[in-house]
């Protein structure tokens, strides 16, 4: 499939592949327990932070099923790493991929994870191949809902009590949306 040519700009952002000279924007949000809530992962120590990213920075572009590729977010006004988008190559055949994203709270609620989450989507139809693309979030998590609803993704499922999720039973929705139906 076809790498995108990097870096990509929007209005406001620029998403581009990691470095390891994002380490420090990386821990900022890696480091808080409020982000880590509802990901498989707890707050991370500096260490912890630096191979997560050392991962992310291995695989710029999928190549393969089961690879993904994680984006830095960087706003252009300020120059500043807030978050990341991923997108991962599930299966060839069926032209499956699943994507996600995670944001420092600091700047929430300006639609920043909306427009990254939205090139992270055209990534995955337009240089995967993609046909269908899903997100999964905890139940609790109100944020990530929402935010995948703006996108015009379906809830297509509800797992109740599907993990053990940080001691307790955990709930995960799956949404998705199509090639054909992803939002201008």
């Amino acid at each position: 499939m076809a790498r995108p040519d990097f870096p990509i700009t929007t209005e406001r952002l620029v998403l581009r592949p990691f470095t390891m000279d994002d380490l420090d924007a990386v821990h900022a949000w890696q480091s808080l327990p409020e982000v880590a809530r509802y990901l498989y992962w707890s707050a991370r120590t500096r260490e912890e932070s630096r191979v997560a990213l050392e991962a992310k920075v291995a695989v710029p572009w999928p190549t393969a099923v089961g690879e993904s590729c994680t984006l830095a977010v960087q706003r252009r006004d300020t120059g500043q790493v807030i978050g990341e988008v991923h997108v991962e190559w599930l299966h060839e055949e069926w032209r499956q991929g699943e994507f996600g994203f995670v944001f420092h709270p600091d700047h929430g609620g300006h639609g920043y994870a909306t427009e990254a989450a939205l090139v992270a989507l055209r990534l995955g139809f337009t240089h995967l191949g993609l046909h269908r693309i899903i997100g999964r979030c905890d139940g609790r998590n109100t944020a990530s809902i929402r935010l995948m609803e703006r996108l015009g993704m379906r809830k297509e499922a509800h797992f109740r009590h599907s993990d053990i999720f940080k001691g307790e039973w955990g709930e995960e929705l799956v949404y998705a949306v199509l090639d054909d139906e992803l939002r201008p």
